[in-house]
């Protein structure tokens, strides 16, 4: 009959809208949450912005012990005395897609014995908390550059931390192997040498471009190993660079 025909194809179009309208759902771009360590720091600050500019970040997350100052709608700070001391604040924690962790804290009157057992403390703990609060996430360090010939302390430390890191079962893990980073001009936390430093980079980059970055260079890097299928897990000069682009 004429009305049973009718009444099927309004059913075939409320379902062929029902399954566009699923279609539009699943192609849509899916905002990251990301969080961010050390973001008072040079190159953390660097990440931080390029976070806020960047249209594949939806949320940031900063944890640290002092405020970044910054009022952005994708921007959210937990300030804590401690990277150790998250128990209380766990909830706030869950359903993020990655970690830049970016801190550098190097307490004051400290021996390079100390300072090593508390780098590596800190970050394995941090690390390990927010891989238990969130299983697929993609976690990247802030390392140092072995550099050439003798390595330095602070090298050797973060050789130690990649270490342990790599033990546990991160979705995925970068290391950012970091020498020489220039600041962006727009950065407000630099001073006069790393202004000079900003100003310099072209030339120095042409000089030693396995030596240097931009914190543009590192946050874009970052953020393109969420989006971009990176087969490196530890990222020179060179490749950061690359990365970014």
């Amino acid at each position: 009959p004429p009305a049973q025909q009718e009444d099927r194809v309004q059913d075939r179009e409320t379902i062929e809208k029902k399954l566009k309208n699923i279609k539009l759902l699943f192609t849509l771009p899916m905002k990251l949450k990301v969080m961010i360590t050390g973001a008072n720091g040079l190159v953390g600050h660097g990440v931080l912005l390029k976070c806020l500019e960047s249209e594949d970040i939806g949320e940031v997350l900063l944890i640290g012990r002092w405020s970044s100052g910054i009022k952005h709608t994708k921007l959210t700070e937990l300030v804590v005395p401690d990277l150790l001391d998250l128990d209380a604040h766990e909830h706030l924690l869950i359903g993020y897609h990655a970690c830049f962790y970016c801190s550098r804290v190097v307490p004051a009157e400290i021996d390079d014995e100390s300072y090593s057992q508390f780098a590596m403390d800190t970050a394995l703990g941090f690390a390990t908390q927010m891989l238990v609060l969130n299983p697929n996430i993609v976690f990247c360090f802030l390392s140092r550059s072995k550099g050439e010939g003798k390595i330095s302390e602070d090298a050797k430390i973060t050789c130690m931390i990649e270490a342990a890191l790599s033990k546990l079962i991160f979705r995925r893990l970068f290391f950012f192997r970091t020498n020489l980073v220039a600041p962006l001009t727009s950065q407000k936390n630099i001073n006069f040498s790393q202004r000079l430093l900003a100003l310099a980079y072209p030339l120095l980059k042409f000089l030693m471009p396995n030596k240097i970055n931009t914190t543009s260079e590192v946050g874009l890097a970052m953020i393109n190993t969420l989006v971009t299928d990176c087969e490196r897990q530890a990222l020179g000069a060179r490749e950061i660079r690359a990365l970014a682009s």
